[in-house]
């Protein structure tokens, strides 16, 4: 109970803020007549733990998927943008020890003056448990973890957030089509619709040498939707060419969560802390710009004495070039 309220009067208490004074400076700058080519590598994982007092001692299982580099190039004009990305066939971590991972991520990016809208989708097959040498006589510390190759993990996220200030735009904070000329700073309102899950189709989501006979712990499937709002603080600037930017918020959702054991689904009612945080930087030059690119969705669900806490992340290296057109050409001139 004083978890729920200690969120809660952290919305309203950033509520309060988010009606702070408008600037009328508007520290961007919009690339609308060029068109930019550009190109990404980076990777994008989704870790997560499940906490309960399970058999054997063991208080905390960790899963973590195997990474690939994802590689994407992409061009905008406008209002219209469109990028083609592709997993390259490698593994970063040691197959051995983190098995193969199959995931697959898709989202629509939109800005409507004062908004940003985010409708995202991913899914992952295929995890290892840490340390799982430490329960399992079968394993050791040189193949420490416990492959299992049939945990699901499905995401399906639509976000809008609403800005205080025009003088900040999402465009310059994503870099391709704008950047800022100076500091730029906004409260902001975070809407959250979210659907996740994490499952085993041919068993139970936590090794078997923990199974006992408590439902929860005996679960095929874990998941959540809820609805919330984020507020929170995004500042963005640059210096000599280098730019960075950081959105921060913290905020609550309503829940509805469940897992299902046999065939046999029991949900609840509760509240959940959200977080919101993105980060970037790099060089940005008129012409061109290379930048460092990285988010966090974080999820949480918490059922009688299990706690479900999972992190869907990327971190991407973008550049590109801003390239003129006839009508860019005249206008600078």
């Amino acid at each position: 109970m004083k978890k729920n309220i200690y969120v809660f009067l952290l919305i309203t208490c950033q509520v309060t803020f988010a009606v702070a004074q408008e600037s009328d400076t508007m520290n961007y700058e919009l690339f609308k007549k060029r068109v930019v080519l550009f190109s990404d590598l980076g990777f994008n994982s989704a870790p997560f733990a499940i906490k309960d007092n399970y058999s054997l001692g063991v208080e905390k299982i960790k899963y973590r998927n195997n990474i690939k580099p994802t590689l994407g190039i992409g061009v905008s004009h406008k209002w219209f943008g469109i990028r083609i990305g592709l997993t390259l066939p490698l593994n970063i971590l040691d197959e051995n020890k983190f098995g193969n991972t199959n995931y697959f991520d898709v989202a629509v990016k939109v800005n409507i003056k004062k908004t940003f809208c985010n409708l995202s989708f991913r899914n992952y097959q295929g995890y290892a448990v840490k340390g799982a040498y430490k329960f399992n006589d079968s394993l050791n510390q040189d193949t420490p973890n416990a492959i299992m190759p049939l945990i699901h993990s499905t995401s399906l996220s639509a976000n809008v957030w609403y800005f205080r200030d025009d003088s900040f735009k999402m465009q310059a904070f994503q870099g391709k089509t704008a950047h800022f000329t100076g500091e730029s700073k906004t409260w902001y309102l975070k809407g959250s619709l979210n659907f996740f899950r994490v499952s085993n189709e041919s068993g139970t989501i936590i090794p078997t040498e923990l199974t006992d006979i408590t439902d929860r712990k005996n679960a095929q499937k874990i998941g959540a939707i809820d609805l919330g709002i984020i507020p929170g603080y995004a500042y963005g600037n640059r210096m000599n060419n280098w730019q960075y930017g950081f959105f921060v918020g913290l905020g609550g959702v309503l829940q509805s969560k469940y897992y299902t054991k046999d065939g046999t689904t029991r949900s609840f009612l509760g509240l959940a802390p959200r977080v919101d945080f993105k980060i970037s930087g790099g060089y940005s030059q008129s012409n061109f710009f290379i930048l460092l690119i990285s988010d966090f969705d974080i999820k949480s669900l918490k059922i009688q004495g299990m706690n479900y806490n999972q992190t869907y992340y990327n971190v991407r290296i973008m550049s590109g070039f801003r390239l003129h057109t006839k009508k860019s050409r005249k206008r600078d001139s």
